[in-house]
């Protein structure tokens, strides 16, 4: 398997938990804000924008959302969500895996990190690119 990108969702962010539908419904989100865009600049936007066709896949590592490319610069990325199992004093944190297969092109990884940061704004999360590096979207106290 490729790289990952996660946003997890922490005491800040504007819910705790998410759900596969959940994603699939900011993905649609984002497709029809997208296409607004589209319709102010008179431009075909959309398809440029999310050249995806999501489906929902289930197998042996669970439920996830695969985005399949419909432009030769995109291949497929890996969208699901999970929980980390708190120990009895940790909070139980949720998160969304934006994964890049093995077969990913730059194009995906460009769009897997527009996708994560678009996530991370709007759920107010904390990101972690497939870099390595961090990103808060969350307002953090000043101690």
């Amino acid at each position: 398997m490729g790289k990952s990108a996660f946003i997890h969702l922490v005491e800040e962010s504007v819910q705790q938990t998410i759900s596969l539908k959940e994603v699939h419904d900011l993905l649609n989100y984002y497709q029809e804000i997208t296409s607004k865009t589209g319709e102010q600049l008179d431009w075909s936007y959309n398809s440029h924008a999310f050249p995806y066709l999501v489906t929902e896949k289930n197998d042996d590592n669970g439920n996830y959302l695969h985005l399949r490319g419909t432009d030769p610069n995109y291949q497929h990325l890996l969208v699901g969500v999970g929980n980390t199992k708190g120990s009895t004093d940790e909070q139980e944190q949720f998160f969304i895996q934006i994964t890049l297969p093995e077969a990913a092109t730059h194009g995906d990884k460009n769009k897997g990190n527009e996708l994560a940061k678009f996530f991370a704004k709007k759920l107010e999360g904390k990101l972690h690119l497939f870099n390595d590096r961090i990103m808060y979207y969350y307002k953090r106290k000043l101690s």
